[in-house]
C-alpha cells in the first residue's frame, strides 16, 4: 500500500550512500537528488560539476532541466487561461493573429490544449538563434512557419517543442513581459526559488554544472560547450536549477497551486485539469508514460497514478516524478554518462520504498519475440530535422535514423536492428512495437522502443522518442 504522507521517513544516510553507487555503476559524473517525502524537502548530491576541475556536486549546484522547461511553461500557460485571459480551446490565431504553418488549412484547428498535450501537429527538432534580444522568441516562431507538421492538429501525438514555443510567445503576448521575466515574476518569486532561472549569466552567480558526452561503457568527457540552447529555447527547454527547486515547484502542484507563504499560483480545479489525461501515448516507454495531460507526463504504476517530465540538455539529463495520493515528489539532476539507467534503479527503489508503487520493468523484446512481416511498413519516414529509413527482409527488420538540414550537427545517423514486441489492432488503430539494439542509453535503458502505427484513414507513422514521422509516398 502506499505510504502515508504524514508519516513517511526518510533515511537520508542510506539514500547518500545509493545515489553514491548507482552514481559510480552508472559513470554518471555528477548527480543531485530531491526528495519531497513526509512533507519535507530532503537534498542530496553526489560526484563532481566538471571532471576536468574535480569541483563537487553541492546540493545548491544548478543542473540544466531541458524540457522539464515545458511544465514550467504550461503552468503560466495555465494561470491565463484560469483568469480569462486565454481560451485553451479557441485557435492559436486569436491570440497570435500572424500564426502560420506550412499546411495554411491546418493552422484553424492548432489550439492552446492541443499545443499543451502534444497534440498539434507541430514538429519538436526545429532549432534556431534568433539571437540574445528580446524579440528572439517572436522571431523564432515567425520562422518556424515554413516547418512541416508532423501530422494533422488532433490526430495524433507528436512531441513537440515548436509547440511550446509558440506557448512562450502567446505567454509574452498577453502579460506584455518576455518568457524569462513572466517566468520569474510570475512564478518563480511567489514560489520563492532562489536557484532557479534562464540565462546563463545568471547560472554564473552558482555552482553549475558541466555536461559529459561519451560513448556507452567509456568514462564521459566534458562536453565542447556548455550549453548549445538559444535564448528562443526557454519556453521548452532552457531553464536551470537545482534539483530541490524542481521539487518546490512540484511542491506547489501538490499543495493544489498554493505556494509555502500562502501566496495563490494556481487554483485547485486548474492544478487537476493540468494532469486530467488528454492524449494517449502509443509510445509507452521513452518516458515510462502512457500519457498526456496539460503539460505533465501521465504514469501509471501498476494502478496508482503519477506524473512527472524528462528534460535533456548538452549532456545533462533531468527527471521529475510526482505520486499525488502520497505526497511524493522526487526530482534528479546529472551532467552526463548512463544518466537513464541511474535514473531507472533508483526511482525504482524510491518509488518502492515511499510510495509502494512499482515502476515497470525496463523496456526490451520477449525472449520469443512474435512473428511480424515489416513489409508493409518499410519505407521512409520524414519529419522536420528526421529521416528514418526501415528495411526488412525474412522478418528481420533494420533502421537508420539520420539527422538533416538544420539537425544535420546534432548526432551521427544512428543504426539498429528491429526485434518485434508487439501488434495491437485497437478500433480505427494499429499499433506494431519493436525494439531497437545497439542505440545506447541515452535513449532509453536498453533497447529503444520504436512504434508503427497506422491510422483509420490509412496514414502510417513512425514514433520514435515520442516523435511521430509520416511514412513518404
Amino acid at each position: 500500500m502506499p505510504g502515508d504522507l504524514t508519516t513517511t521517513v526518510f533515511d537520508t544516510v542510506r539514500w547518500q550512500a545509493r545515489l553514491e553507487a548507482l552514481r559510480a555503476e552508472h559513470g554518471v559524473p555528477g548527480a543531485s537528488l530531491a526528495v519531497l517525502a513526509g512533507g519535507r524537502v530532503h537534498e542530496l548530491a553526489s560526484g563532481v560539476l566538471h571532471s576536468g576541475t574535480g569541483v563537487e556536486v553541492t546540493t545548491d549546484s544548478v543542473f540544466q532541466l531541458g524540457s522539464v522547461a515545458k511544465v514550467y511553461t504550461a503552468t503560466l500557460v495555465m494561470q491565463l487561461a484560469e483568469s480569462g485571459e486565454l481560451d485553451l480551446d479557441a485557435p492559436v490565431t486569436d491570440v497570435l493573429p500572424d500564426f502560420s504553418v506550412a499546411d495554411a488549412d491546418a493552422a484553424g484547428g492548432i489550439t492552446v490544449r492541443r499545443l499543451l498535450s502534444h497534440t498539434g501537429g507541430l514538429t519538436c527538432d526545429f532549432t534556431l538563434d534568433t539571437g540574445r534580444g528580446d524579440d528572439c522568441l517572436a522571431r523564432y516562431v515567425e520562422a518556424a512557419e515554413g516547418v512541416p507538421l508532423d501530422c494533422p492538429p488532433g490526430t495524433a501525438l507528436s512531441y513537440s517543442s515548436v509547440g511550446y514555443n509558440v506557448l512562450g510567445r502567446i505567454v509574452e503576448v498577453l502579460t506584455g513581459l518576455t518568457w524569462d521575466e513572466a517566468l520569474k515574476q510570475r512564478l518563480l518569486q511567489p514560489l520563492g526559488l532562489e536557484r532557479t532561472m534562464t540565462l546563463p549569466e545568471e547560472a554564473l552567480r552558482f555552482r553549475a554544472a558541466m555536461g559529459h558526452l561519451g560513448e556507452p561503457g567509456r568514462d564521459p568527457e566534458p562536453a565542447p560547450v556548455w550549453d548549445m540552447m538559444p535564448r528562443s529555447a526557454g519556453p521548452y527547454g532552457r531553464v536551470l536549477a537545482t534539483a530541490g527547486d524542481v521539487v518546490r515547484f512540484a511542491r506547489m502542484h501538490l499543495d493544489g497551486g498554493m505556494a509555502p507563504d500562502g501566496t495563490r499560483v494556481l487554483d485547485p480545479g486548474t492544478v487537476a485539469m493540468m494532469r486530467r489525461r488528454e492524449a494517449d501515448c502509443p509510445d509507452k516507454w521513452s518516458v515510462s508514460a502512457d500519457g498526456w495531460g496539460l503539460g505533465w507526463s501521465l504514469h501509471d504504476w501498476n494502478g496508482v497514478q503519477g506524473y512527472g517530465h524528462d528534460g535533456a540538455a548538452t549532456g545533462q539529463y533531468a527527471y521529475l516524478r510526482v505520486v499525488p495520493e502520497t505526497g511524493l515528489a522526487i526530482a534528479l539532476t546529472t551532467n552526463g554518462g548512463s544518466a537513464r539507467l541511474l535514473y531507472a534503479e533508483l526511482f525504482r527503489e524510491l518509488l518502492q520504498e515511499l510510495a509502494g508503487v512499482r515502476m515497470p520493468d525496463a523496456f526490451a523484446p520477449p525472449a520469443v519475440p512474435p512473428a511480424v512481416d515489416l513489409t508493409s511498413l518499410a519505407g521512409t519516414y520524414t519529419r522536420a530535422g528526421v529521416v528514418i529509413s526501415v528495411t526488412g527482409h525474412d522478418g528481420a527488420g533494420r533502421l537508420v535514423y539520420e539527422f538533416v538540414d538544420g539537425m544535420r550537427d546534432f548526432s551521427p545517423p544512428i543504426e539498429a536492428e528491429l526485434v518485434p514486441v508487439s501488434r495491437t489492432v485497437s478500433g480505427t488503430t494499429v499499433e506494431t512495437v519493436f525494439a531497437a539494439s545497439g542505440v545506447g542509453a541515452a535513449f532509453s535503458e536498453d533497447w529503444m522502443p520504436v512504434v508503427f502505427t497506422t491510422l483509420a484513414d490509412g496514414s502510417s507513422y513512425c514514433c520514435i522518442g515520442m516523435r511521430a514521422a509520416p511514412k513518404a509516398p
